[in-house]
C-alpha cells in the first residue's frame, strides 16, 4: 500500500510550520501497524505554485492513502477536515507574495467538495490516545483549503483516500507550564495522533479494496 504524507513549510505570520516534520517522522515511524507500508514524504513550499506543480507528482504514483497536513496556529485542537470549499483568500500572500486574483479556486466548480474518509473513526482513533481532537468543516480560505480541494479534485478520478488534517502550533517547553495553553501539544504529541490517524486511514482504504 503507497502512502503519501505531506505537510508545509514556512508562511507570513508562522516562521515555524511543525506540519512538515509531522509528515517526516511519520514516515520514520516504527509503529508495527504501519510495517509494510510504501510510505513518502514531501513537504510544500507553502505557495499556490507550489500545490499545483508537485501535487501531480504525488498522485502519478497512484498512491492508496494521501494524508495532507497544515498549521492552524489558532486553534487548540486537531482538526480532522471533512471537506473543502470552493474559496480562496485574494487578501493574504503566500509564501512567495503571491495573492491570487479570483476568490474562487475553479470558476464554475461545485461550491464544496467533501472526503469520503471515515471522519469518525479518525477522531475516536485520536481521541483514544488521550490526544484533543475535533472535526471541522471550514478548512480556511488558504493554502490548506486549496490544497485540500486539489487532492479531492484528483481523487475523484481515481481511489486514493484523500485526508487532510490541520495541527494547532506547538507548545513552548520554555514557557511555564501555568502559561502555557490547556491543551498545548508537543511534537511526540503530534506523532502519535498522526500515526493513529494513518492506521484508521490504512483500515479504511483495505475496506474500499474489498468491496
Amino acid at each position: 500500500m503507497r502512502v503519501v504524507l505531506a505537510g508545509f513549510g514556512p508562511f507570513p505570520g508562522a516562521p515555524v510550520n511543525p506540519s512538515g516534520a509531522l509528515a517526516k517522522a511519520l514516515v520514520r515511524s516504527r509503529r508495527p501497524a504501519l510495517a509494510g507500508l510504501d510510505r513518502s514524504a514531501h513537504v510544500f513550499a507553502t505557495s499556490y505554485a507550489a500545490v499545483d506543480r508537485d501535487l501531480p507528482k504525488l498522485f502519478a504514483d497512484k498512491p492508496d492513502i494521501v494524508l495532507l497536513f497544515g498549521l492552524a496556529g489558532r486553534r487548540r485542537q486537531i482538526c480532522v477536515e471533512t471537506r473543502a470549499r470552493n474559496a480562496v483568500s485574494v487578501i493574504f500572500p503566500d509564501a512567495s507574495r503571491h495573492r491570487p486574483s479570483r476568490s474562487v479556486i475553479k470558476l464554475g466548480g461545485q461550491p464544496e467538495l467533501t472526503g469520503h474518509a471515515p471522519f469518525a473513526q479518525l477522531v475516536s482513533a485520536v481521541r483514544a490516545h488521550k490526544v484533543p481532537v475535533r472535526m471541522s468543516r471550514d478548512a480556511g480560505r488558504y493554502l490548506c483549503n486549496y490544497i485540500y480541494w486539489r487532492a479531492l479534485e484528483r481523487a475523484a478520478k481515481g481511489s486514493t483516500l484523500v485526508q487532510f488534517v490541520h495541527i494547532p502550533s506547538l507548545c513552548r517547553n520554555t514557557q511555564p507550564k501555568r502559561r502555557r495553553g490547556r491543551h498545548s501539544l508537543s511534537l511526540a504529541d503530534l506523532i502519535r495522533a498522526g500515526e493513529s490517524l494513518l492506521i484508521a486511514l490504512v483500515a479504511a482504504s483495505r475496506r474500499r479494496r474489498e468491496h
